[in-house]
């Protein structure tokens, strides 16, 4: 990478996400943030004004009456950044599109489409569903087992780039005099025939300034991380220490290493939550007062997602945490099984599990902004990160973090000053991938090597 700064990534929660139970009562976020175009325009512009990267849309498509509140009623990714991308000029904008339950010339064509809209800052989050309900939306029966998930997902990937790639840099002379609209030799159709995907292509629609949209990933099993090794460009993950921080990107950097690829051109981005108060102890007790404020029913309910929302009230809290079987085996497998493991190794109740899993919410980045500011350079300079994603919902409280955290990280030099690009590879650092036909003539073109062997 060129620049080794670092990066800045904006969550839009609207109405607030897992854990945040009581986000949408302040008076600051309206009821329906969520669902509100306004909104999200409003909180994108402030990232930009800051200088951020990237902002960032999570998103599935299965929910129960127990999903956290911003699940239940929220904007489909790709049309909401289309939205905010005609409203700003240099932040990324990054959406979640599943490999499970989309067709790859779909995907192609949807964040190409938004790539151009942006003039090239669009970037995919690839996940391979954890919702397991989420098959009863597409007329399937059960899920994908984990196997053919990530089977697809690596497959799927690998087409839409292979789409991305129908049309050259140069294929459209659009020249008026001759009456040239497009070059046919720089027009390739794609004629993938796959163990999960047959498609013939090519895509309708030419590269952006940035090439491909940048491929981020999410996903802690061997296989998330396997994937994420092999075709990401910037991971999401999370990490409680600045040890678990550098063992997640010395992993990930070494399989990726382990695959031909420059590990240099892996960016890890864990999710943050800081809390920001004029002292520590302030920002102690805001921490405290929201933390003691979550619900712990809602807790509970939300402990069933990583098990296929299986039904954990209907079980005596204070009973050992009960034994569920395979469940969670089609849905956040690696999760569910971290959650067994805890309860098992500790002898934990069921109550005692989720109130162990609310106390773990604690952020390791609460203080005055010098305080935050502090540990968030300790934790970069250790190379536990690359960047960070915050949480944005209240616009207050984001403000606090770009108003009087990220000016200490300007100084110091962590942070730079402006944005170095138009696009979102341009700022991160990431290099344009060549269009595999334009390097594959290339090479043709090349003279072959001399024979040394013949020379006397």
């Amino acid at each position: 990478m060129t620049d080794k700064t670092l990066k800045l990534g904006a969550v839009l929660l609207g109405v607030g996400g897992p854990g945040q139970h009581h986000t949408w009562l302040d008076p600051e976020i309206p009821g329906d943030a969520s669902v509100d175009i306004h909104w999200y325009i409003a909180r994108a512009r402030q990232a930009e004004a800051a200088g951020f990267d990237l902002v960032f849309i999570v998103d599935s498509q299965f929910i129960t009456p127990d999903s956290p509140h911003h699940y239940l009623n929220r904007l489909e990714p790709l049309t909401l950044l289309s939205a905010v991308a005609v409203h700003t000029t240099h932040i990324g904008l990054v959406g979640t599109l599943t490999t499970s339950y989309n067709a790859p010339f779909n995907v192609a064509r949807r964040l190409a489409s938004l790539d151009l809209i942006s003039g090239g800052r669009a970037g995919w989050n690839v996940v391979a569903t954890g919702d397991g309900g989420t098959a009863g939306n597409y007329g399937r029966a059960e899920h994908y087992d984990y196997a053919t998930r990530y089977g697809r997902a690596l497959e799927h990937v690998r087409v839409v780039q292979g789409l991305w790639d129908s049309y050259e840099d140069d294929a459209f002379p659009r020249d008026k005099e001759r009456g040239v609209f497009f070059d046919r030799a720089r027009q390739h159709a794609l004629h993938h025939v796959g163990e999960h995907f047959s498609v013939a292509g090519p895509l309708n629609i030419e590269r952006s300034p940035q090439g491909q949209p940048v491929i981020f990933q999410a996903g802690d099993s061997d296989e998330g991380r396997d994937l994420g090794a092999t075709v990401g460009e910037a991971i999401f993950t999370h990490a409680q220490t600045v040890e678990q921080g550098q063992a997640f990107a010395r992993d990930i950097r070494a399989r990726a290493a382990a695959k031909g690829r420059d590990p240099e051109h892996v960016l890890i981005f864990p999710g943050i939550s800081p809390v920001v108060a004029d002292t520590d102890a302030e920002a102690r007790e805001k921490e405290r007062a929201t933390r003691d404020g979550k619900s712990f029913d809602r807790a509970l309910a939300e402990l069933g997602r990583p098990f296929g929302w299986h039904d954990f009230s209907r079980y005596d809290l204070d009973a050992p945490f009960p034994e569920v079987g395979d469940a969670g085996d089609r849905s956040f497998k690696t999760q569910a099984e971290r959650i067994k493991k805890l309860a098992r190794d500790n002898g934990f109740t069921l109550r005692q599990t989720v109130q162990h899993l609310l106390d773990a919410q604690r952020s390791p980045f609460v203080g005055s902004p010098l305080t935050v500011a502090n540990e968030i350079e300790r934790w970069f300079r250790a190379g536990a990160l690359d960047g960070i994603n915050i949480s944005v919902t209240v616009p207050s409280e984001f403000a606090r973090f770009t108003d009087a955290v990220l000016p200490i990280l300007r100084e110091r030099g962590v942070v730079r000053s402006g944005y170095a690009a138009t696009t979102l590879r341009g700022n991160l650092g990431l290099p344009i991938p060549e269009n595999r036909h334009t390097a594959a003539r290339g090479a043709a073109a090349q003279p072959a090597p001399a024979d040394l062997s013949l020379v006397p």
